[in-house]
């Protein structure tokens, strides 16, 4: 359940971001997975699809860095990296 809520924060700060932006569609989202974040790259992507559906980031492409620094005070999470977004007409 762990990767639930941590997918749920990430969705919210890739809203909070597209309605900053004024964004009808997030076309590509990046990630980095912590090495200590006990989900691997398909996992997450699997539920990043998941979660994204009825979203602005359904459909968005996803790139995935995995981390592999233990000793990072990041280890554990799910780093939003950057996103790229359709602009509203």
């Amino acid at each position: 359940m762990h990767e639930y809520s941590l997918l749920a924060d990430l969705m919210r700060k890739i809203q909070n971001i597209a309605q900053e932006q004024q964004a009808d569609k997030v076309t590509l989202v990046k990630v980095k997975l912590g090495a200590l974040a006990h989900i691997s790259a398909d996992h997450f992507r699997e539920h990043f699809e998941h979660s994204s559906n009825n979203t602005v980031a359904e459909g968005a492409e996803l790139e995935i860095e995995v981390l592999t620094d233990t000793n990072d005070p990041n280890a554990q999470q799910i780093i939003l990296d950057s996103i790229e977004v359709m602009e509203s007409e």
